[in-house]
């Protein structure tokens, strides 16, 4: 029994040795493996480093190579660390060098050698390259770097690595096309947006101060009406001289609102005259500045024998809506409430008064019309005398390329316009016309401007004013005249010669800018100015700027 058990114990006993034999064996064998794979690698390991025992001391001649850079790199496993540190500062100077110098080809290329920037090139990669090469950095051959050496090197690489960057930086710019394409685009598209708004703004402020009534022209007409409620008995109404209706004499047409500009064009047509006596001036004003006007011409009476005539549009019984298509559309209720058709400049019958010259003066042959806004600077008398071929309108034309012509100013999209007119025929300026009204009662000028305005009554035809109903009206009964005779622009363009103006007849100061506001142009405002007459109290008290 006792046998059995040691038995079964020894029979359990060797079972479990076994297992633990076995157990012990294979760790033996892993154990030897990695023993061996161990030795395999260190023994490898030796027998590279030993292949190339002052691989890891030389450096290669040069660092423009990439494989001798990733040798390095390789080497310094087992070097001294400031070595790493010296091959990346190779590699950072190998690279600026190779920047720069591609800049420098470039310049080359598009042929800048006498420029700065080639110069400062050439120098920055001689620079780096003569770095790389200065005995005191001469590192090849060396087991051990001098950390001292190695910083001061890497102090110097790193101030011209800056200095290349900063030029590049500045420079980039002269040679990407590309960049400077889109630069020049967003500086015009910049430049194009200021502009627009610069002008938007001008046009809106120039409109706005045209429109306007100045102080001191309010101011004039103010003390001219006090003048005549103060002395009432200075000014009664005198007979008219015969020669007002004197169809040998020479006859003007002045339609304003305006006395300092309506003085200032009797006075250069009379001071400029050779006989201001045979000149008569029909002035027709507004019922408001009816006694201003008046007042004017009896205290300061035209110099040299010319005659004044002053009316007022009410003074003409025919001039109804009933008959001016103007006043009818005026006021209707359409245009009655729409601001922009009471403007003077596009609605005011003193504007179309020019379209019944020859209603107002029945007993005249000829008329020179002339604007408030003009100065005339020699004697006129010769415009009676050109023959008008029969026709109408006696005028300059402004036409020239593909500037002015009908198609500026009448809409040639509407069948009745393009129907009736050439759009390429010349326009003409109103503001100095001599007119025929022999001619022009012939031709049923009147009639033809009647048909038109009723035609256009919702402005579909042409833009509103008085220039394209002119242009319609004497459409082919108007004879140009020399050009010397009337030179325009001066409320509007500054670069009119003074040679131009010198040598004409009449200066036209047609657009926003006029001589007797604040925004006129200072090189032609002088010519208005001298016109006016100074010596007169209430010009002097309203502070015209004399």
């Amino acid at each position: 029994m006792a046998v059995a058990v040691r038995g079964g114990r020894g029979g359990g006993g060797l079972g479990s040795g076994g297992v633990n034999a076995g157990l012990r064996s294979f760790f033996s064998y892993r154990v030897f493996l990695s023993a061996m794979f161990t030795l395999l690698f260190v023994a490898t390991l030796s027998a590279i480093l030993t292949t190339h025992p002052s691989a890891s001391s030389q450096l290669p001649s040069s660092f423009h190579s990439g494989d001798a850079y990733m040798h390095r790199t390789f080497l310094a496993i087992k070097s001294d660390p400031l070595k790493t540190r010296l091959d990346l500062i190779y590699k950072q100077a190998t690279d600026h060098m190779t920047l720069v110098n591609a800049y420098a080809a470039y310049a080359r290329k598009l042929k800048l050698d006498i420029s700065k920037q080639l110069k400062m090139f050439d120098d920055l990669a001689k620079n780096f390259s003569d770095l790389t090469t200065k005995p005191g950095y001469s590192f090849q051959g060396q087991d051990a770097v001098d950390e001292e050496v190695l910083r001061q090197f890497e102090k110097e690489v790193k101030e011209k690595v800056k200095v290349a960057r900063s030029m590049i930086v500045e420079s980039k710019e002269s040679y990407d096309n590309q960049i400077k394409i889109q630069k020049l685009k967003d500086t015009i598209f910049a430049v194009n947006e200021q502009l627009g708004k610069a002008k938007k703004n001008g046009g809106i402020a120039s409109s706005i101060s045209a429109k306007s009534i100045p102080k001191s022209l309010h101011c004039l007409a103010m003390r001219l009406v006090e003048e005549r409620i103060a002395h009432p008995e200075n000014y009664t109404e005198q007979e008219p001289s015969p020669a007002i209706e004197d169809p040998s004499l020479y006859h003007y047409a002045l339609f304003s609102d305006n006395v300092i500009a309506v003085s200032v064009v009797v006075r250069s047509v009379v001071m400029n005259a050779e006989e201001p006596w045979k000149h008569v001036f029909h002035v027709v004003t507004d019922r408001m500045n009816l006694a201003a006007m008046k007042v004017w011409f009896r205290m300061r009476p035209v110099e040299g024998g010319a005659h004044v005539e002053i009316k007022a549009v009410e003074d003409f019984p025919f001039l109804t809506s009933s008959y001016v298509p103007v006043l009818k559309q005026l006021e209707s209720s359409g245009d009655a409430t729409n601001i922009k058709f009471r403007n003077p400049k596009y609605m005011s019958m003193l504007n179309h008064l020019r379209f019944y010259l020859p209603e107002l003066y029945p007993k005249l042959h000829k008329v020179l019309f002339l604007d408030d806004d003009v100065v005339v600077q020699k004697d006129l008398t010769g415009l009676w005398k050109i023959d008008l071929d029969g026709r109408v309108n006696g005028a300059v034309e402004t036409c020239f390329g593909s500037f002015h012509r009908y198609s500026h100013y009448l809409n040639f999209s509407h069948p009745l316009i393009r129907d009736n007119f050439n759009s390429k025929a010349c326009a003409w300026a109103f503001g100095m016309n001599i007119f025929d009204l022999d001619a022009w009662r012939r031709e049923k000028c009147t009639d033809t401007y009647h048909h038109w305005q009723n035609l256009n009554e919702n402005h579909s035809l042409w833009k509103l004013g008085t220039l394209p109903p002119g242009l319609i009206t004497f459409y082919s009964k108007t004879k140009s005249l020399d050009k010397s005779w009337h030179v325009l622009g001066l409320g509007y363009n500054p670069g009119i010669s003074m040679d131009e103006i010198r040598n004409a007849a009449v200066i036209h100061y047609n657009g926003n800018m006029k001589p007797w506001l604040d925004i006129a142009m200072n090189q032609y405002k002088h010519l208005w100015t001298k016109y006016i007459d100074g010596d007169m109290e209430f010009v002097q008290m309203c502070n015209f700027g004399l």
